[in-house]
């Protein structure tokens, strides 16, 4: 297993080398490009003081949004609520109920063609309000830590530039922070100005129940690093 001193020398010599071709295609092809420049088999690696670190990496001109943490919100029914009051029938044409949709702290959504929910902060929570300023859901400041630290308790995370489509995709790895801490007051901030959006999954049991199939926060990649409390650029 390499040391980590070793694998920051293998990130400034990777960075040195400028772009290289993908190893695989589609989504996943950036963390096994760097795998396999890396030499590592796994996203688990010795951190600078001996812990174990998780490799990560990111495009940076990425479109697509990366997940922070899934959880339901609270109260216990809030999904439920949610789903009789705005969910749709499934395009699956099962007769089910169905909720997907995403929201930010800056407007109102639009659902069924009206005026729905957006996020607001206060109170040491995330709060989804309706129009009429009702709270149909929240999660609160240590429910948000918890889920977190557990998901993302310590990274190593590597930027790309990418360019080209496919099998031709190429990633310059130049940029690295090593990342560690939940910044609670640094999350609001990012969900105020909509850097941090939420994207609500609800579906719906053949016995008419509510099911979550991944509520979560979700971030640019390139913005992942502003998220953590301790932020140090290694590369």
């Amino acid at each position: 297993m390499k040391e980590y001193q070793e694998l920051l020398q293998m990130l400034e010599a990777i960075k040195g080398n400028g772009y290289v071709r993908t190893h695989r295609v589609g989504d996943t092809g950036i963390g096994k490009t760097l795998e396999d420049l890396l030499g590592i088999e796994e996203n688990n690696i010795p951190g600078p003081n001996g812990s174990m670190i998780e490799l990560k990496s990111g495009r940076k001109n990425a479109k697509s949004m990366l997940t922070l943490i899934t959880k339901s919100p609270e109260p216990p029914k809030a999904n439920s609520g949610l789903l009789q009051r705005y969910g749709y029938l499934s395009e699956k044409g099962t007769g089910r109920k169905e909720l997907h949709t995403t929201v930010n702290a800056l407007e109102y959504n639009t659902l069924k063609g009206e005026t729905g929910f957006k996020i607001e902060v206060g109170n040491n929570r995330v709060e989804l309000v309706s129009e009429s300023k009702e709270v149909l859901g929240y999660w609160d400041e240590d429910t948000l830590k918890e889920r977190f630290l557990k998901k993302m308790p310590r990274l190593l995370y590597v930027k790309a530039d990418a360019r080209g489509l496919g099998s031709d995709e190429e990633f310059w790895f130049n940029e690295a922070w090593l990342l560690s801490g939940f910044d609670f007051e640094n999350i609001l901030k990012l969900l105020k100005e909509g850097k941090i959006l939420v994207d609500i999954r609800i579906g719906q049991y053949p016995n008419g129940k509510s099911h979550d199939h991944g509520t979560g926060f979700r971030v640019h990649p390139g913005r992942l690093e502003l998220c953590f409390l301790n932020r140090e650029q290694v590369l």
